[in-house]
């Protein structure tokens, strides 16, 4: 039988991820079909990345005519969990038309997962729930022997107008069973030439582990769940080398949940990169209380690791409790501080507008952010997502929008604290404010330090203080008695 994989991430439809031009293929994709290839299926990708249209995967479904159709998104990606409307609306297209001509249709996303049944009414045969290599393969089987899927576990389907789940798939324990990524059925060019001519190096993506143990509250595992299981170093070392070598790529992006949890992983990574001479450069998403765990920095930074995202969220504590995050903004001072003293880069990612929080709360965050003045922050707003305990508090409020319909939508969705057009104009705030500060410390080292950065960021003072000025104006005409305390 023939199985045509596709995806539902169009990078046109996403204007700020287009404009940050760092794309990254389908990877979760690519390890299914290689486990189904190797069960002796003919199976083809259309990569919708850079994409224009819906009609552009149509013409392969015509061409190709498969017997299956699965549209596979990428579990690893967070721009995929977001589930954006843009995003879904697309898969709903691919799917009518796949159904029209005759496939059986099967999707596999973290959005399928917490709308299932509005993925079946729009031509989907079948929703794969959880880890799905397994899964596909046993649907897959099913079809080619026309044999009953009723029974196959970690599925969803629609029985005389009813919606029907079967008991969940166990997840996978020993991640290094599974096949190669497909990375050869491919065409890697694109991306390379788009990383080339806006960052001059190439970044690819690879995953080290399936699954996050801990308990944030307002973030949904619906593919791997609470599980944490992983590669063993010496085979992800390996398999760095190998596409090293045909692709050429200077840097990964791990995309982990969480990098290196697991004792003496970091270690043994350095020591495999080590031994197998690999030379490059790679970022990860990790936790304060992680990285000050034993010699986890020096082991980062002796493999190769320049740039850290991390989970801060928050400056004030009393959120952070309130998100079950488990970590104290002390550890997230003292981890940025052994970081920058190991040449590591820091960014941090900081959410703002959870419930209960304040302009107290926000000034906390705003100041650490000036304190440790990271290399990088990522600012977003609270995001409901299905099957978290946040989302269950919030769910009766989301009744006209329950999805951004970007990743730059930035919409607040439930009622909370202050305006949602605080919120988004916040986000815009603190950016401004954060690049005055680093111009301010560029400004500072330009005598001793005259380099041409610390020189442009000087000069950017020119433009960003009255930038600021703005948005700041901007806040206090949306919430006058808040931004008064700024």
């Amino acid at each position: 039988m023939k199985v045509l994989f596709s995806h539902s991430y169009f990078l046109k439809f996403d204007t700020k991820q287009y404009q940050t031009a760092q794309p990254y293929p389908p990877l979760g994709t690519l390890y299914a079909m290689s486990y189904l290839r190797e069960n002796d299926y003919e199976v083809k990708l259309f990569d919708t990345m850079f994409c224009d249209s819906v009609s552009d995967v149509c013409k392969d479904i015509d061409t190709f005519n498969p017997d299956i159709f699965i549209c596979y998104d990428d579990g690893f990606n967070y721009l995929t969990k977001m589930c954006l409307t843009n995003m879904r609306e697309a898969c709903f297209n691919m799917q009518a038309y796949a159904k029209s001509k005759g496939c059986k249709v099967i999707v596999a996303s973290s959005d399928a997962t917490d709308h299932s049944l509005d993925y079946l009414n729009h031509g989907a045969d079948i929703v794969v729930i959880g880890e799905a290599e397994q899964t596909v393969l046993e649907l897959c089987n099913s079809f080619k022997n026309n044999t009953s899927f009723e029974k196959i576990s970690g599925i969803a389907f629609v029985n005389n107008h009813n919606l029907i789940k079967t008991s969940a798939r166990i997840v996978l324990k020993d991640l290094d069973v599974l096949p190669s990524p497909a990375w050869d059925l491919i065409d890697i060019s694109p991306y390379k030439k788009m990383w080339l001519e806006n960052h001059s190096y190439f970044s690819l993506n690879f995953v080290t582990t399936r699954g996050c143990p801990y308990k944030c509250n307002w973030c949904a595992k619906p593919i791997y769940g609470n599980r944490y299981n992983s590669h063993s170093p010496e085979k992800i070392v390996l398999e760095i080398k190998k596409w090293q070598q045909q692709f050429g790529f200077t840097h990964i992006w791990f995309a982990d949940d969480i990098f290196g949890l697991k004792p003496n992983w970091l270690r043994d990574f350095e020591y495999y990169i080590k031994k197998e001479k690999v030379k490059v450069s790679y970022k990860i998403q990790s936790r304060a209380d992680l990285l000050l765990e034993e010699d986890n920095i020096k082991h980062l930074a002796n493999s190769g690791c320049t740039m850290v995202w991390m989970g801060a969220e928050s400056g004030s504590q009393r959120i952070l409790d309130a998100m079950d995050k488990g970590t104290k903004v002390e550890q997230i001072y003292e981890a940025t501080r052994l970081l920058k003293k190991n040449n590591i880069h820091i960014s941090l990612f900081l959410q703002l507008g959870y419930l209960g929080e304040t302009i107290d709360d926000i000034k906390l965050t705003v100041k650490m952010v000036e304190d440790l003045l990271p290399d990088d922050i990522g600012i977003s707003v609270s995001y409901p997502l299905p099957g978290t305990v946040f989302y269950d508090k919030v769910k009766e409020e989301l009744k006209d929008k329950s999805n951004w319909t970007d990743s730059d939508d930035l919409d607040m969705m439930f009622k909370n604290t202050y305006k949602p057009e605080f919120y988004k104009q916040l986000q815009r705030y603190i950016h401004r404010r954060y690049k005055k500060h680093i111009a301010y410390e560029s400004a500072k080292k330009i005598f001793f330090k005259p380099t041409k950065q610390n020189l442009k960021n000087t000069l950017s003072l020119i433009k960003i203080i009255p930038q600021e000025f703005l948005e700041k104006l901007k806040l206090k005409q949306i919430e006058p008695d808040a931004t008064a305390k700024f």
